[in-house]
């Protein structure tokens, strides 16, 4: 049987469900998210999030979902090995049939 592994969520802000569900508010700790889970792109910086409804319906402070930080990343690639190469034949060797 495989081993199952607890996800680690870094909970960085929280949010209220508005309009029937159409529309969620979110507040996020920006000091929050460790240096690990943000990188530059174009010479912006960015995190990954997730925004998720709470199992437990609406908090004691009206909060119906909790964003954490998107932490999959692809696993490395091995670089494919190259196929030897051929040798080529010297033109009057020996083992030729003719």
């Amino acid at each position: 049987m495989s081993e199952v592994t607890k996800k680690n969520y870094i909970k960085v802000g929280t949010g209220v469900e508005k309009f029937d569900g159409n529309l969620i508010e979110i507040s996020v700790c920006l000091s929050d998210i460790p240096k690990e889970h943000r990188f530059e792109y174009s010479g912006k910086w960015y995190a990954k999030l997730k925004v998720n409804k709470n199992r437990d319906g609406v908090s004691e402070y009206g909060k119906s979902h909790y964003i954490t930080i998107n932490e999959w990343k692809p696993e490395a690639k091995e670089p494919k090995p190259t196929p030897p190469v051929a040798k080529k034949e010297e033109e009057d060797s020996p083992d030729l049939p003719f």
